[in-house]
């Protein structure tokens, strides 16, 4: 038996690669599928089965491409209608692959038609479940994704959780693995833990989901209390891996097209394509191509993107690290934005090197800013509300990046800003933004939060209305 999490850490995502005797079965993979074609032709076994353990919102599934490379049979739980060829399973179905066998454990709740899925060993002990969104390290999902307005409520979803992990999971044997779908950083739960497997024993232990004390009634306030609202690429990805979706080779065929600057420059015209620069954020600031967005490859990226680029179908133009064009498409591929038309050949150096007009964003360290800070300083905090209700600068504005569309509206276009994260990334990131919507006023900051509570700077815990100042 062989057993291997295939773990994303930009998606915090975890696929799985299960062999038995020449036989293999994949469990959520994502877009790209030549690492499991490849894993089983080494091992020489065959792919026959892809388990999906839901419609995943955080990324676009690769179940209908390895399907029809390996025809390998597609399976889901209950309740999963789709508009592609599939085997819709039932509560308790059971699937061979080699000497192990697959039960099928209907978990609604993170959605309808959420299925865990037990592996039995050769001699019918239970070994391991692939929990999906159902059951995390530290957490279990949120309920919230999959709920219709005057239909099926959140608290709805939560108690049909409750009554899932109670009936299905808990029961199990406490030496049972558990491996999820996801864990810390993924935005499908609020309090996963970064270990990404676990024995069921331990999480009924330490999950506070699982307390065996629990309440429904406390389980649904608990699991539904302070839940953000979810990047507004979920639910479209929802729907591409219910409906389909382009070949990733085409997409990245597409994507993956060199172009000389002067080329580059007369497509970006003609389509009024979207210019996403990937590369460190420490080379962004010195220097890019005006109007391009910074959403560097080396931080969260596929998240960014889907949190901050609201058409799926947007045509993009990509600025990257040379070496890493193939490697941008295929992260943007993973959250469904199929629309790359090519890069920069040469890359940003190239650009410049060839005469063509450039950018730049005045960047300072944490040192310089204590120098300049005093509290009529504009400051921006882009971090997330946790972060910023537990720490931030007095005076400061939240004005958290996941928002910033929403937001921009508030803040003057003839005012400096001072705009900061928690490192430098997501400060980056939105001046970027900012920037290519015509404030030019900023002044961005590159160091740790840390080093800045350390400082000379005023900071406070205490959450008090924030007025921007213009």
């Amino acid at each position: 038996m062989i057993i291997e999490q295939i773990y994303t850490g930009c998606l915090a995502q975890g696929a799985y690669y299960i062999e038995s005797e020449g036989q293999a079965a994949i469990i959520d993979p994502l877009r790209e599928t030549a690492p499991y074609i490849e894993k089983a032709k080494a091992n020489g076994a065959t792919i026959k089965y892809i388990f999906e353990t839901h419609f995943h919102a955080d990324f676009v599934s690769g179940h209908l491409d390895l399907a029809e490379k390996t025809g390998a049979k597609i399976i889901y739980g209950p309740k999963a209608a789709t508009e592609f060829e599939k085997h819709e399973a039932t509560d308790g179905e059971e699937f061979k692959l080699g000497k192990l066998t697959f039960r099928v454990l209907h978990t609604p709740g993170h959605t309808p038609e959420s299925t865990t899925y037990l592996l039995l060993d050769e001699n019918g002990k239970e070994h391991a479940i692939f929990s999906g969104d159902t059951l995390f390290i530290g957490d279990v999902g949120r309920p919230d994704l999959a709920q219709k307005a005057g239909s099926v409520t959140k608290e709805d979803l939560a108690g049909w959780l409750y009554d899932s992990l109670r009936e299905k999971i808990m029961t199990l044997p406490d030496d049972v693995i558990v491996y999820p779908a996801h864990g810390a950083g993924s935005a499908c739960g609020k309090n996963m833990s970064s270990e990404t497997w676990d024995t069921l024993g331990n999480q009924k232990n330490t999950n506070y989901a699982l307390r065996a004390d629990m309440t429904k009634e406390e389980f649904i306030k608990e699991v539904t209390d302070g839940l953000l609202p979810p990047p507004q690429y979920f639910a479209k990805n929802a729907k591409m891996n219910k409906t389909g979706y382009e070949s990733f080779d085409v997409v990245k065929d597409r994507g993956a097209r060199a172009l000389s600057p002067r080329a580059f420059e007369a497509v970006a015209n003609e389509t009024g394509a979207l210019l996403l620069d990937v590369r460190d954020k420490a080379e962004f600031v010195k220097g890019f191509i005006p109007n391009s967005i910074f959403i560097g490859l080396d931080g969260s990226f596929a998240p960014w993107v889907g949190a901050l680029i609201p058409d799926l179908k947007q045509e993009i133009l990509i600025i990257a690290p040379e070496g890493r064009e193939e490697e941008t498409v295929t992260r943007l591929a993973r959250v469904g934005y199929d629309n790359a038309i090519g890069y920069l050949e040469g890359g940003y150096n190239a650009w410049k090197e060839a005469g063509f007009e450039t950018d730049a964003i005045d960047t300072i360290n944490v040192d310089e800013f204590a120098n300049r800070f005093d509290k009529e300083l504009n400051i921006l905090d882009v971090r997330k509300p946790g972060e910023w209700s537990g720490e931030h600068i007095e005076n400061a504005t939240h004005f958290a990046l996941d928002y910033i569309n929403k937001q921009m509206g508030d803040i003057n276009k003839d005012t400096t800003y001072y705009v900061h994260c928690r490192s430098g990334y997501r400060s980056t990131v939105a001046a970027s933004i900012l920037k290519a919507r015509g404030f030019d006023k900023l002044v961005n900051i590159h160091g740790k939060f840390d080093d800045i509570a350390a400082s000379s700077i005023p900071t406070t815990d205490y959450v008090c209305p924030s007025t921007l100042k213009s």
